[in-house]
C-alpha cells in the first residue's frame, strides 16, 4: 500500500494526473490503477476525476493527511534502521529562502564535517513555499523567519537575527555615510527582491512606516541579480547582513547599516515536529544549534 500511497501524494501536489506519473517516473496508466486500487483497498473514491483531475473528495482530503504521516513514518523506520545498522547516511533536503543561504552553506559545512555519509541539497525558495514543501515531503528541513507569519506546529532552532543593509555603487548616492534611515530612501532608485519573498514585504513595511513610495525598477528572486543591477550603477538595494556582506566581499560597493524600522526579524531552522525525530533530522538540528547566534 505504500507506493500507492506516494502515487496519492504526488496527485494530490501536483493536481495532475500527467504531472504526478512524470515526477514519480511511471506511466499515467500505472498511477490511474495505483489510485483506483488504493480506493478499493480503502473503500472509499479518493479524488473527483472525470477526464481530468477534479480535486480531492472530503474522504480524500483526510485520507491525504493520514498519508504523508504513514509515508513519513515509514521514512523515519528505514532511517532509524539503518542508522542503527551503518550509522547516519542517505540524504536530507533543504529549502531556504534566498536571504539565508550563506547560512545553509554554514550548516551544511559542520554537519558534513560531523556526517560524511549524509548527501546534502539545498534549494533556494521562498518562505510562502517552504511549508508547502514539508507539507508534500519535498523537503525534510527549512530554514525561513520565524516570527514574522504563521508556521505551525514544527520543530525550531533560532540562528540569527536579520539587520538591514544599503547596498550602492561605491562613490554612490550614500557615499561617506556610515548609516541611513529608511527614510532617506525617498526618491532614489532602488532593484528588490521580488514581492512574493517574505524579505520584501519587510521590506516594503519598514519603508510605508517611514512614508517612502519605493521607486523600483528592478526586481528579482536572486540576491545575485540584484548585486549585479547596483554594480553596474543606478540603483541600490536593502539586504540582509549577512548576505549582503558575502555577495559584496571584493566588490566596487558601499556597504550601509539602515537604522530605524522593525525590529529584526529571526530567522531559524525548522523540521517537522516528531517525536522523535529521525536521526538524521535530530543531528541536523544539534548541528545548527551549534552555530547559532541566538542559541
Amino acid at each position: 500500500m505504500l507506493n500507492k500511497l506516494e502515487m496519492f501524494i504526488a496527485v494530490a501536489k501536483e493536481g495532475h494526473f500527467g504531472r504526478a506519473a512524470q515526477a514519480l517516473g511511471i506511466t499515467q496508466p500505472s498511477l490511474s490503477a495505483g489510485i483506483k486500487q488504493l480506493e478499493d483497498q480503502l473503500g472509499v473514491q479518493l479524488i473527483f476525476r472525470g477526464s481530468r483531475f477534479g480535486g480531492l473528495t472530503p474522504e480524500g482530503q483526510r485520507a491525504l493527511v493520514w498519508a504523508r504521516k504513514i509515508v513519513a513514518d515509514s521514512r523515519q523506520l528505514r532511517d532509524e534502521m539503518r542508522a542503527t545498522k551503518h550509522g547516519l547516511s542517505g540524504q536530507i533536503r533543504i529549502a531556504a529562502i534566498p536571504t539565508a543561504l550563506t547560512w545553509a552553506a554554514r550548516i551544511s559545512t559542520v554537519f558534513s564535517a560531523a556526517h560524511p555519509n549524509v548527501k546534502l541539497t539545498i534549494l533556494s525558495r521562498p518562505s510562502s513555499q517552504i511549508l508547502t514543501m514539508l507539507d508534500d515531503l519535498d523537503a525534510d528541513a527549512g530554514l525561513t523567519y520565524l516570527d514574522n507569519e504563521p508556521l505551525g506546529r514544527v520543530s525550531a532552532v533560532p540562528l540569527y537575527e536579520e539587520r538591514y543593509m544599503v547596498v550602492s555603487a561605491e562613490g554612490g548616492v550614500f557615499a561617506g555615510r556610515t548609516s541611513v534611515d529608511w527614510s532617506d530612501l525617498d526618491g532614489v532608485p532602488m532593484c528588490l527582491l521580488s514581492p512574493e519573498m517574505q524579505n520584501r514585504r519587510i521590506i516594503d513595511r519598514n519603508l510605508g512606516a517611514s512614508g517612502v513610495v519605493p521607486q523600483v525598477g528592478v526586481e528579482s528572486n536572486s540576491t545575485v541579480v540584484l548585486i549585479a543591477h547596483v554594480q553596474s550603477g543606478g540603483w541600490v538595494t536593502v539586504l540582509p547582513e549577512g548576505v549582503a556582506r558575502f555577495l559584496t566581499e571584493g566588490k566596487p560597493l558601499d556597504l550601509i547599516p539602515l537604522s530605524g524600522g522593525e525590529v529584526g526579524h529571526r530567522v531559524g531552522l525548522i523540521a517537522p515536529h516528531r517525536d522523535p525525530n529521525t536521526p538524521v533530522l535530530a543531528a541536523l538540528l544539534a548541528e545548527a544549534g551549534r552555530v547559532s547566534d541566538l542559541v
